[in-house]
């Protein structure tokens, strides 16, 4: 039962982990084509809110859960699709890192170009285009390890 309640809970916070990062970044994308400063501040500081309150958990549950349950199943983290795993794993990790910072500094931007009723600055377009490069890999490396989890090849 073991087993299965870790399954569980590693699937649910994959799914948690995913939805929220499609759909932080799918509305964060919209606003931002939108050009509204207002706008974007908003969102911005939903996008923050949500990648802490459901991101983060998920962030640590995910090697906790998959490491337990790797173990609980005796194969060794070398084996070909574990070692892939945990090496894409680290490389969402390693994407989402700065993001997470990007994030706070574009949030700092909107608000000041909101308070100063001025359009956003250059700075908060060059790091939009590096969240939306870091989060493409991310997401990338996400499917591909949705796929060695249930494949297991």
């Amino acid at each position: 039962m073991e087993y299965l309640l870790l399954k569980w809970l590693h699937i649910l916070s994959a799914i948690l982990m995913f939805g929220t990062g499609f759909g932080t970044a799918f509305y964060k994308w919209t606003t931002d084509r939108s050009g509204d400063t207002r706008s974007i501040a908003l969102v911005m500081e939903r996008v923050v809110l949500a990648d802490w309150i459901f991101t983060t958990p998920t962030a640590f549950i995910q090697p906790i859960t998959g490491l337990w349950m790797v173990s609980l199943a005796g194969w060794p983290l070398t084996q070909g699709w574990v070692a892939w795993a945990v090496a894409l794993y680290i490389l969402v990790g390693a994407c989402w890192l700065p993001v997470v910072w990007q994030q706070v500094e574009m949030l700092k931007l909107a608000r000041q170009a909101v308070a100063d009723h001025q359009p956003l600055p250059e700075r908060y377009w060059r790091l939009r285009r590096y969240w939306m490069t870091l989060g493409c890999i991310a997401f990338t490396a996400m499917i591909a390890i949705s796929g060695l989890m249930v494949l297991k090849p």
